[in-house]
Protein backbone atom coordinates (compact mmCIF):
# COMPACT_ATOMS: atom_id res chain seq x y z
CA UNK A 1 0.00 0.00 0.00
CA UNK A 2 0.93 3.62 -0.55
CA UNK A 3 -0.22 6.91 0.90
CA UNK A 4 -0.83 9.61 -1.69
CA UNK A 5 -0.88 13.27 -0.68
CA UNK A 6 -2.97 15.64 -2.79
CA UNK A 7 -3.74 19.33 -2.39
CA UNK A 8 -2.86 22.78 -3.63
CA UNK A 9 0.69 23.91 -4.21
CA UNK A 10 1.83 25.28 -0.88
CA UNK A 11 -0.31 22.88 1.18
CA UNK A 12 2.79 21.08 2.47
CA UNK A 13 2.64 17.81 0.51
CA UNK A 14 6.41 17.48 0.00
CA UNK A 15 7.40 18.70 3.46
CA UNK A 16 4.86 16.55 5.28
CA UNK A 17 5.42 13.63 2.91
CA UNK A 18 9.11 13.31 3.74
CA UNK A 19 8.40 13.43 7.48
CA UNK A 20 5.49 11.00 7.22
CA UNK A 21 7.66 8.56 5.26
CA UNK A 22 10.32 8.80 7.96
CA UNK A 23 7.79 8.27 10.75
CA UNK A 24 6.21 5.23 9.07
CA UNK A 25 9.41 3.72 7.65
CA UNK A 26 8.19 4.13 4.07
CA UNK A 27 9.83 5.40 0.88
CA UNK A 28 9.10 8.89 -0.42
CA UNK A 29 8.28 9.83 -4.02
CA UNK A 30 7.62 13.39 -5.22
CA UNK A 31 5.92 13.21 -8.62
CA UNK A 32 7.02 16.76 -9.50
CA UNK A 33 10.65 15.67 -9.11
CA UNK A 34 10.00 12.46 -11.08
CA UNK A 35 8.54 14.59 -13.92
CA UNK A 36 11.54 16.93 -13.85
CA UNK A 37 13.94 13.97 -13.94
CA UNK A 38 12.10 12.34 -16.87
CA UNK A 39 11.93 15.60 -18.81
CA UNK A 40 15.35 16.94 -17.85
CA UNK A 41 13.98 20.38 -16.98
CA UNK A 42 11.96 22.30 -14.42
CA UNK A 43 8.16 22.12 -14.30
CA UNK A 44 7.86 25.82 -15.08
CA UNK A 45 10.06 25.37 -18.15
CA UNK A 46 7.80 22.58 -19.42
CA UNK A 47 4.69 24.76 -18.87
CA UNK A 48 6.32 27.83 -20.48
CA UNK A 49 7.62 26.03 -23.56
CA UNK A 50 5.14 23.18 -24.10
CA UNK A 51 1.96 24.69 -22.69
CA UNK A 52 -0.41 23.57 -19.95
CA UNK A 53 -2.17 20.83 -21.94
CA UNK A 54 1.12 19.16 -22.90
CA UNK A 55 2.34 19.43 -19.29
CA UNK A 56 -0.87 17.77 -18.04
CA UNK A 57 -0.38 14.93 -20.55
CA UNK A 58 3.21 14.45 -19.38
CA UNK A 59 2.07 14.46 -15.76
CA UNK A 60 -0.68 11.94 -16.50
CA UNK A 61 1.69 9.61 -18.36
CA UNK A 62 4.39 9.68 -15.69
CA UNK A 63 2.07 9.41 -12.69
CA UNK A 64 0.03 6.64 -14.33
CA UNK A 65 3.22 4.66 -14.94
CA UNK A 66 4.49 4.91 -11.34
CA UNK A 67 5.15 1.49 -9.89
CA UNK A 68 5.96 1.89 -6.21
CA UNK A 69 4.93 0.15 -3.03
CA UNK A 70 5.17 1.09 0.62
CA UNK A 71 5.64 4.71 -0.39
CA UNK A 72 4.41 8.16 0.47
CA UNK A 73 3.65 9.83 -2.85
CA UNK A 74 3.54 13.62 -2.97
CA UNK A 75 1.71 14.70 -6.12
CA UNK A 76 1.62 17.94 -8.03
CA UNK A 77 -1.45 20.03 -7.32
CA UNK A 78 -2.76 19.48 -10.85
CA UNK A 79 -2.74 15.66 -10.80
CA UNK A 80 -6.47 15.66 -9.98
CA UNK A 81 -7.19 16.88 -13.53
CA UNK A 82 -6.34 13.37 -14.74
CA UNK A 83 -8.93 10.73 -13.95
CA UNK A 84 -6.57 8.10 -15.37
CA UNK A 85 -3.73 9.08 -13.01
CA UNK A 86 -6.05 9.29 -10.02
CA UNK A 87 -7.60 5.89 -10.79
CA UNK A 88 -4.13 4.37 -10.91
CA UNK A 89 -3.10 6.04 -7.65
CA UNK A 90 -6.33 4.89 -6.02
CA UNK A 91 -5.69 1.21 -6.78
CA UNK A 92 -3.40 0.49 -3.84
CA UNK A 93 -3.33 3.71 -1.87
CA UNK A 94 -4.99 5.80 0.74
CA UNK A 95 -5.38 9.29 -0.74
CA UNK A 96 -5.06 12.12 1.77
CA UNK A 97 -6.15 15.64 0.87
CA UNK A 98 -4.14 18.25 2.75
CA UNK A 99 -6.64 21.08 3.06
CA UNK A 100 -5.41 24.63 3.58
CA UNK A 101 -7.74 27.65 3.20
CA UNK A 102 -7.26 29.93 0.19
CA UNK A 103 -5.87 32.91 2.13
CA UNK A 104 -3.14 30.73 3.65
CA UNK A 105 -2.25 29.20 0.26
CA UNK A 106 -2.01 32.71 -1.18
CA UNK A 107 0.29 33.76 1.68
CA UNK A 108 2.56 30.72 1.23
CA UNK A 109 2.90 30.95 -2.56
CA UNK A 110 5.36 33.79 -2.98
CA UNK A 111 6.98 32.19 -6.05
CA UNK A 112 3.82 31.53 -8.04
CA UNK A 113 5.32 32.42 -11.45
CA UNK A 114 8.33 30.11 -11.13
CA UNK A 115 6.92 27.21 -9.13
CA UNK A 116 5.38 25.27 -12.00
CA UNK A 117 1.74 25.79 -11.07
CA UNK A 118 -0.89 25.06 -13.70
CA UNK A 119 -2.88 28.29 -14.01
CA UNK A 120 -4.74 28.79 -17.27
CA UNK A 121 -4.60 32.19 -18.98
CA UNK A 122 -7.09 34.60 -17.50
CA UNK A 123 -7.40 32.67 -14.24
CA UNK A 124 -6.24 33.82 -10.85
CA UNK A 125 -5.00 31.68 -7.99
CA UNK A 126 -8.45 31.90 -6.38
CA UNK A 127 -10.04 30.50 -9.57
CA UNK A 128 -7.62 27.56 -9.52
CA UNK A 129 -8.28 26.96 -5.81
CA UNK A 130 -12.07 26.98 -6.25
CA UNK A 131 -11.85 24.69 -9.29
CA UNK A 132 -9.59 22.15 -7.57
CA UNK A 133 -11.08 21.82 -4.07
CA UNK A 134 -14.10 19.75 -5.24
CA UNK A 135 -11.71 17.46 -7.16
CA UNK A 136 -9.44 17.00 -4.13
CA UNK A 137 -12.52 16.14 -2.08
CA UNK A 138 -13.79 13.75 -4.77
CA UNK A 139 -10.59 11.70 -4.92
CA UNK A 140 -9.52 11.71 -1.28
CA UNK A 141 -10.22 8.96 1.22
CA UNK A 142 -9.21 11.25 4.09
CA UNK A 143 -8.99 15.03 4.52
CA UNK A 144 -6.53 16.56 6.95
CA UNK A 145 -7.05 20.22 7.78
CA UNK A 146 -3.52 21.63 7.97
CA UNK A 147 -4.44 25.21 8.86
CA UNK A 148 -3.21 26.59 12.17
CA UNK A 149 -1.49 23.30 12.99
CA UNK A 150 2.20 22.65 13.25
CA UNK A 151 3.90 19.94 11.22
CA UNK A 152 3.85 17.45 14.08
CA UNK A 153 0.08 17.82 14.52
CA UNK A 154 -0.55 17.18 10.81
CA UNK A 155 1.76 14.14 10.78
CA UNK A 156 0.14 12.79 13.94
CA UNK A 157 -3.34 13.14 12.41
CA UNK A 158 -2.25 11.33 9.26
CA UNK A 159 -0.71 8.48 11.25
CA UNK A 160 -3.74 8.19 13.54
CA UNK A 161 -6.13 8.01 10.58
CA UNK A 162 -4.08 5.67 8.39
CA UNK A 163 -5.09 2.01 8.38
CA UNK A 164 -2.54 -0.21 10.11
CA UNK A 165 -2.43 -2.68 7.22
CA UNK A 166 -0.44 -0.39 4.95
Amino acid sequence: MNIVLIGMSGAGKSTLGVLLAKALGMDFVDTDIVIQQHQGRLLQDIIDHEGIEKFLKIEERIVSALQVNNSIISTGGSVIYSEKAMDMLRQNSQIIYLHVPYEEIKRRLINITTRGIVIRKGNRLRDVYEERVPLYEKYSTLTIDCFNKDIEQCISEMITNTPRDL
